[in-house]
C-alpha cells in the first residue's frame, strides 16, 4: 500500500441528532435525498487518500447502515455511549482489520461536504512526520470568556484562535495509546494533547461546516448544489 492512499478513516456516527428534529439518527438525515453518513464517506473515498472506512453507528442500526454503503469499502461496527467511545470501537476494529495501517483519520459525519484537499492536506501531514494533525479556519467574530453567571471576563485575542474542523490525522499508535489513557475530551485533538503530543495544523475550508441544526443543514443543501 502507498502512502497516497494509506489511510482509514473512522466515522463516529452512533451520535441521535435531536437538534436537527428529525427523529433519527444525525448521520441518516438526508441532504438531497441522500444520508449525511454517505455524503461523508463518498467524500473520504474520493479524495483518493484513504483506502478503506470504519463506520461506528448507533447499535440498533448497524444493519440498516450497512445496507447504505454496500459495495463501498466500508466497515461497519456498534458505536459507544459517546463520541470517545465510538471512535475507540472504530479504532480498535481498524487496528485488528489493518494491521499495516499507520495513519488514521477521524470524521464527523456531520461535516460530510469537506472538500477532498483538506482531506489530503492532513494526510500529508502525517505522512511528513507529524502525530497530529487538524484543519483549522480562522476565528472571526469577537469572543468572550464568561462565568458561570454569563458575566463576561475577558476577550481573548482571536488572532491566536482557531475553529477546528475534521478529518482529524493522527498517527495510528499515537490515536491508540491517547484511547487508552482514560482521560476524556471534545475530540481526539484534545485526548492526544493531554498526553503532551504536539497538534499541527493545516488550512480548513468553510464547507467542511458541521450540520447541527436545521439551518446548518438548509445552508449544507446550498453548498451541496451551488458548490459552495
Amino acid at each position: 500500500m502507498t502512502q497516497l492512499n494509506s489511510a482509514v478513516a473512522l466515522v463516529p456516527a452512533a451520535g441521535r441528532g435531536e437538534r436537527l428534529g428529525y427523529g433519527m439518527p444525525k448521520a441518516l438525515v438526508p441532504v438531497r435525498g441522500v444520508p449525511l453518513l454517505v455524503h461523508a464517506v463518498r467524500g473520504l473515498l474520493d479524495a483518493g487518500r484513504v483506502r478503506h472506512v470504519v463506520v461506528a453507528a448507533p447499535p440498533d442500526d448497524v444493519d440498516a447502515v450497512s445496507a447504505l454503503v454496500g459495495g463501498l469499502p466500508v466497515d461497519v461496527v456498534p458505536g459507544g455511549a459517546d463520541r470517545t467511545a465510538s471512535v475507540g470501537a472504530a479504532l480498535r476494529h481498524a487496528v485488528a482489520a489493518f494491521p499495516d495501517v499507520r495513519i488514521v483519520l477521524v470524521h464527523d459525519a456531520a461535516r460530510a461536504f469537506t472538500p477532498p484537499e483538506v482531506v489530503g492536506r492532513v494526510v500529508d501531514a502525517v505522512a511528513a512526520g507529524s502525530e497530529a494533525v487538524v484543519p483549522v479556519l480562522p476565528v472571526t467574530d469577537t469572543v468572550k470568556r464568561v462565568d458561570a453567571d454569563g458575566v463576561v471576563l475577558d476577550t481573548p485575542d482571536r488572532a491566536a484562535l482557531r475553529v477546528v474542523q475534521t478529518p482529524q490525522g493522527f498517527a495510528v499508535d499515537t490515536l491508540v495509546r491517547a484511547h487508552g489513557s482514560g482521560v476524556s475530551a471534545t475530540d481526539d485533538a484534545g485526548l492526544v494533547e493531554k498526553l503532551g503530543v504536539p497538534v499541527a495544523t493545516v488550512a480548513g475550508h468553510p464547507s467542511a461546516m458541521k450540520v447541527t441544526t436545521p439551518h446548518d443543514l438548509a445552508v449544507a443543501e446550498k453548498v451541496l448544489v451551488e458548490g459552495l
